[in-house]
């Protein structure tokens, strides 16, 4: 079974057009390709913390996840992205929302600077068997990133990270959907896209200042994907028509990084 898993960031669903479900849904039926969808929140999680006076602070531009902070990011999360994304895939196809938390779906530990940053997880283990239960029942896994732990513990995880781990467990394809065509570089004053690229070659691009301002996140994203144990990931212009079906077709679709060993250019 071939699995495709689509991470889809707060900051780019509310932008997604009815094309991009179409897609994953002729995905899903197509039958070649299995698609999980991992979402963030982080623009929702901002305005329920505002909504409900809950303070938030920060620790090196990182948010401090308190109880509190986190019941806010389970509400967001788990609650109203989730079922936005599950009303979205219905209407299409057959789609199951879960949290990470739900049937010990994803398992994690503490972060190594667990003192400072508070209840934010590593994920240490994937409960597969669930996973590709809701599969054989044809319905599409919508999960949401938070992890239970030890005891009754619970913790927010990283989406990019929620999404390698995943990837990494079943074997699957990694999918990071962007509002941007792909990764480019600055040469001479002028934006070359890339096709395909080595985790190597990016990290001297981005020392070498090739790639720069808003495209460095999204590249350390990828790479941590790649550092996480996802074999391939893909960045995907979620915005442009049938991008996902192109990139399930074979064809070129966005920026696919590789480890070096195993990567080429084009």
């Amino acid at each position: 079974m071939n699995f495709l898993i689509i991470k889809c960031g707060g900051s780019i669903i509310d932008k997604l057009p009815a094309n991009f479900y179409d897609n994953i849904a002729a995905i899903q039926k197509q039958g070649d390709w299995k698609p999980i969808i991992v979402h963030g929140g982080g623009k929702l999680i901002n305005e329920l913390l505002q909504q409900t006076g809950v303070k938030a602070e920060f620790v090196d531009g990182l948010r401090v996840t308190t109880e509190e902070v986190l019941d806010v990011v389970e509400m967001a999360l788990s609650g109203a992205m989730n079922k936005f994304l599950v009303r979205k895939l219905m209407s299409r196809t057959g789609a199951y929302g879960i949290s990470g938390l739900d049937g010990k779906l994803l398992y994690a530990e503490p972060v190594a600077n667990a003192a400072k940053l508070g209840l934010v997880g590593t994920v240490t283990k994937v409960n597969t068997a669930l996973i590709e239960q809701i599969v054989e029942q044809d319905n599409i896994p919508v999960i949401s990133p938070l992890a239970g732990g030890k005891g009754d513990a619970r913790f927010n995880i990283n989406a990019d990270l929620a999404a390698s781990a995943i990837a990494q467990a079943l074997q699957a394809e990694l999918c990071f959907i962007s509002d941007i065509p792909g990764i480019y570089r600055h040469v001479d004053g002028q934006k070359q896209m890339l096709t395909n690229v080595t985790d190597d070659e990016l990290k001297y691009m981005i020392q070498q200042g090739l790639i720069k301002d808003g495209m460095i996140p999204k590249v350390q994203a990828a790479l941590e994907a790649l550092e996480q144990g996802a074999e391939k990931v893909t960045i995907v212009n979620g915005l442009a028509e049938n991008s996902l079906l192109q990139l399930v077709n074979g064809n070129v679709a966005g920026t696919t990084i590789t480890l070096s060993e195993e990567a080429y250019h084009v």
